[in-house]
């Protein structure tokens, strides 16, 4: 087959031959970096309009002038109905793809979303529509396309591949600024962060508002409430798919005016504002040290679209410390979760499976989930908890990470996270919040600029620079503080400062939280809440409780005080009820119980178990030897067993 000349723009099985003449203008960016891996499509319905000029290398932003006329399309009212179920909860709407794939479902929810934003977030707005890659993901992108066209949007930009990690899509939502001057009013993130993807797995979307964190409950409520409603929506049938896979604008034209469809490289976008975070000269330092060893694991998910660039490119690390980079539809038929039970390689390879290996583990290891909004911390042979992570970035922050030189505006953290970063906060004097599971709270308190560093015990890390939790930005965190404690130990015999040296000297001046949390997930929903009605049924007699758990364990401090978390927002007075159920004991020990909001279908209760210990001498038990008591009384007081039929939890961490 003869080549086509680059200025000939190929059109192949288009949907229909009105679409073909005239066609759309592509205008090259030629802003590559290393291509990122393609997927297969989902549904193989179209082939879209390809632009065949080869790629330059990134940086270069030359643009074709001339070519073809703008493409027309028209815009088509589809009549629909209801679908039940479409509550978006902490983090958006997530079932089984198999429901996003039936007539009309994801076209209801995106309909709903523009019917509940302000008009102006809409018509002649630049609307991001990216997401983790997961199965179904390529052809979503295309139908919220067709239908921000239809709403009179002015352009959407879509990752390349439709890769974009849910904090880049935070990050390009605040800094990035179009050839024209334009800014983005908000984003479909397509994901379901940790959960599975496939065929017969798991699909999401949220919506992210201006600031770049997730809608507040005020606009998901809103949302909702349409799609109980909704009776048509607007789409462009008659716009072609966009190749996704080429970085480029294509431009076509509507009823009110040009569509921009703009394909970019997310990666160059998130660099840049890395770097105005870290000293990456002094990362750079640490990992080409042959003294230290480094791993880094994507589980498959969308942050291999970013890890080669960052850790091996710009801090030149080597090419073999990526363990499973490449983005797949289906995370390679694993779970995209960074714990201890799911990232199974990296756990093996830092020297904590189960198998023995005379290899010498790395120094640092982390992963992150299929957003690449969480990570997982692991030193040589040693796990690091979520809430010690964030109490640890928060303690070492200011000396370690230019960002902060000037000082923390505060710290938070979510209502279930140990209370490891309280401690951090008293003793340097920070403002300290605890808020409700979910960013959006985090991120009221950065607008009003009273929070710099936040996290929750779900393996979610970030800080002000964007309004949401940031997988990769914890890993840099984390190596500018071992780079800062190290800066005297790369050359000669010096031993260098471990991970695990960080984290017990923290305890050793702060106390140790001893934590740990069980997940019982798919579990009957109906059986769930049950357990959850119980346990706040008994928080109105103590000594009632107090009695059982003496009966259970006589070695467990009594609880001095219970309820059901509720939380009022100091920046606009929001108040966010039944966030959680807390029993409170004397020597500071907490047992939480949570139904969380992340799951597609069934139930997941959460129960978080925690110690407090200030003897230094007693920081280093085991973690389970030492929270055994409690872990007793957990169960036994839930009769979780009895409520769920589960003799062991899906997932301990």
């Amino acid at each position: 087959m003869v080549p086509l000349h680059p200025s000939v723009r190929s059109v192949r099985s288009l949907p229909s031959p009105a679409i073909i003449s005239p066609r759309p203008r592509r205008h090259r960016h030629h802003t590559t970096t290393p291509s990122l891996p393609s997927h297969s499509r989902s549904l193989h319905h179209h082939r879209p309009l390809r632009a065949t000029t080869p790629l330059a290398s990134r940086g270069d932003r030359r643009r074709d002038v001339g070519g073809p006329t703008m493409g027309l399309f028209t815009v088509t009212k589809k009549a629909t109905t209801p679908f039940e179920g479409q509550k978006p909860g902490t983090s958006g709407l997530r079932k089984k793809v198999t429901v996003f794939q039936q007539p009309h479902y994801l076209q209801n929810f995106v309909q709903s979303t523009f019917n509940a934003l302000p008009a102006e977030e809409v018509k002649g707005a630049t609307i991001v529509v990216s997401g983790d890659g997961r199965y179904f993901s390529k052809d979503a992108v295309q139908i919220i396309t067709k239908m921000a066209a239809a709403n009179g949007a002015r352009r959407v930009w879509v990752g390349l591949n439709s890769l974009m990690s849910t904090p880049a899509v935070s990050a390009v939502i605040r800094e990035r600024v179009g050839a024209d001057g334009s800014k983005a009013t908000g984003a479909f993130i397509l994901t379901a962060s940790h959960n599975p993807g496939g065929p017969t797995e798991d699909f999401g979307i949220k919506y992210n508002m201006g600031n770049g964190g997730p809608a507040p409950e005020s606009v998901t409520d809103k949302i909702f409430s349409n799609t109980t409603t909704i009776s048509e929506y607007l789409i462009a049938e008659d716009l072609p798919d966009v190749d996704i896979s080429v970085v480029g604008v294509t431009s076509f034209s509507g009823p009110e005016g040009p569509f921009d469809v703009d394909v970019f490289d997310s990666s160059i976008d998130y660099i840049k504002l890395m770097k105005t975070i870290f000293d990456f000269e002094a990362i750079k330092k640490l990992l080409t040290s042959p003294k230290f060893t480094f791993c880094y694991d994507a589980l498959h998910g969308v942050a291999g679209a970013y890890a080669k660039h960052i850790f091996v490119e710009e801090l030149g690390a080597d090419e073999s410390s990526l363990l499973n980079c490449v983005p797949k539809e289906d995370f390679g038929g694993g779970h995209p979760d960074p714990n201890l039970t799911y990232a199974k390689e990296l756990v093996e390879q830092m020297g904590l499976g189960k198998s023995s290996s005379n290899v010498e583990p790395p120094e640092f290891g982390a992963a992150a989930d299929g957003d690449a909004d969480r990570n997982m911390i692991l030193g040589k042979r040693f796990f690091v908890t979520p809430s010690d992570s964030v109490a640890i970035i928060a303690a070492n922050a200011v000396q370690s990470i230019p960002y902060f030189a000037s000082g923390l505006k505060g710290v938070a953290r979510s209502m279930p996270t140990s209370a490891a970063l309280d401690v951090v906060a008293k003793n340097l004097n920070l403002k300290f919040f605890e808020v409700p599971t979910g960013w959006k709270f985090f991120g009221n308190l950065m607008d009003a600029g009273m929070c710099s560093i936040c996290g929750e015990e779900s393996f979610g890390t970030g800080s002000d620079h964007i309004r949401e939790k940031d997988g990769i930005w914890a890993v840099l965190a984390w190596l500018s503080i071992l780079a800062f404690k190290n800066k005297d130990n790369l050359e000669g015999d010096n031993k260098l400062v471990s991970v695990e040296d960080i984290v017990r000297q923290h305890w050793a001046t702060y106390g140790r939280h001893y934590y740990t949390r069980y997940d019982y997930e798919n579990v009957d929903a109906g059986a769930a809440k049950e357990l959850m009605a119980n346990l706040v049924s008994m928080q109105s007699s103590l000594s009632d409780v107090n009695k059982l758990i003496k009966e259970i364990r006589s070695d467990v401090s009594e609880v001095v005080a219970a309820d059901e978390f509720e939380y009022k927002d100091p920046v606009d007075g929001s108040v966010s009820k039944h966030q959680g159920i807390r029993y409170l004991f004397g020597d500071g020990s907490r047992l939480v119980f949570r139904l969380s909001g992340t799951g597609s279908v069934g139930a997941t209760i959460r129960v978080y178990i925690e110690q407090y210990e200030k003897d230094s001498s007693k920081t280093g038990r085991d973690s389970q030897d030492a929270l055994a008591p409690l872990v007793d009384v957990a169960l036994k007081l839930s009769k979780m067993q009895e409520y769920t039929g589960r003799s062991a939890p899906t997932v301990i961490t």
